[in-house]
């Protein structure tokens, strides 16, 4: 049985994600169109399945290569977060050449080929401990606990940030021609604190900033939401997608907390966007591939 490792920064999240990608596609023969990976998981219990489609769009299996199992494991205990646990099953798909979504379930029962007993799930809730309240009624039957109470309405949490004015020259512009992708946020202090070293947008422009951040076109998405990183209740309600406008690409988060929080973008990316009068032009496919490249470390 595995045991929670160091938590894994998003960085080394995504990287990681990149290399299991890279790890499939020695298993699969050439001329394959999409790669399709389940990884399920508890406690001891492990069910990885494979498989691949050519141009006749048929899937067919294939025996997932060992290291795309063990890192699959890596990062499942490198998501691992007290607060929430980590997830149950990785759905990860890929289209030729580059393009991938990747979604995790934490709540479902995953669909497993062969049911885990009760100490499957026992074990995984001592190997990846988590708030009662997130434990579902069919993992609670499952081990004989007690079915949830009824949950009360919580009120909605405020984000805990650092507005800071932004030193000047902060970046360095980018080259004509040359994609630029938008930070969420700039960081975080010693006590966990997401800190923004950015000024609030003018409320005068939020409105037509959303507008404008919202239209661009979507070129990466999952199916899945990612964790709020300022809920206190681990909401899943952040938008896993990234859209680009052929100057700046930025992740769905980036309009999400402004809406939800008023978390300012980096303000190149709004005095750009106000530069266009908040008016997306059309994004060629070219670029829309080279963003996708950028996103997923392919360039």
């Amino acid at each position: 049985m595995s045991q929670p490792a160091t938590p894994l920064s998003e960085q080394d999240q995504q990287l990681l994600v990149r290399q299991i990608g890279r790890a499939m596609l020695p298993a699969v023969p050439q001329g394959w169109q999409r790669i399709r990976t389940e990884y399920r998981a508890a406690g001891r219990h492990i069910e990885v399945d494979m498989a691949f489609a050519g141009p006749d769009g048929q899937f067919r299996p294939v025996r997932p290569p060992m290291d795309v199992v063990q890192m699959f494991g890596q990062l499942r205990g490198g998501m691992y977060h007290p607060d929430r646990g980590t997830w149950l099953n990785a759905l990860y798909e890929i289209e030729a050449p580059a393009a991938f979504t990747v979604d995790f379930n934490a709540e479902d029962e995953p669909r497993w080929r062969n049911a885990p007993p009760p100490i499957g799930f026992r074990d995984e809730l001592q190997t990846f401990p988590r708030p009662d309240r997130l434990i579902p009624d069919w993992w609670r039957q499952r081990v004989g606990l007690p079915p949830l109470p009824a949950p009360e309405p919580e009120p909605q949490p405020q984000p805990q940030q650092e507005f800071q004015v932004p030193p000047q020259n902060q970046q360095a512009p980018a080259a004509p021609g040359e994609l630029r992708t938008a930070r969420v946020y700039d960081g975080k202090n010693d006590d966990g604190r997401i800190v923004v070293n950015r000024q609030p947008v003018d409320p005068q422009l939020v409105e037509n900033l959303l507008a404008y951040l919202e239209s661009a076109p979507v070129v990466l998405a999952a199916r899945s939401y990612d964790v709020d990183e300022f809920s206190q209740s681990g909401e899943q309600d952040v938008p896993l997608n990234f859209r680009t406008d052929g100057t700046w690409i930025w992740a769905g988060a980036v309009p999400h907390y402004l809406r939800k929080y008023g978390l300012p973008p980096e303000p190149e990316l709004v005095a750009h966007a106000v530069a266009r009068g908040f008016q997306v032009a059309e994004v060629p496919e070219q670029t829309q591939d080279r963003a996708v490249a950028l996103i997923t470390g392919q360039s």
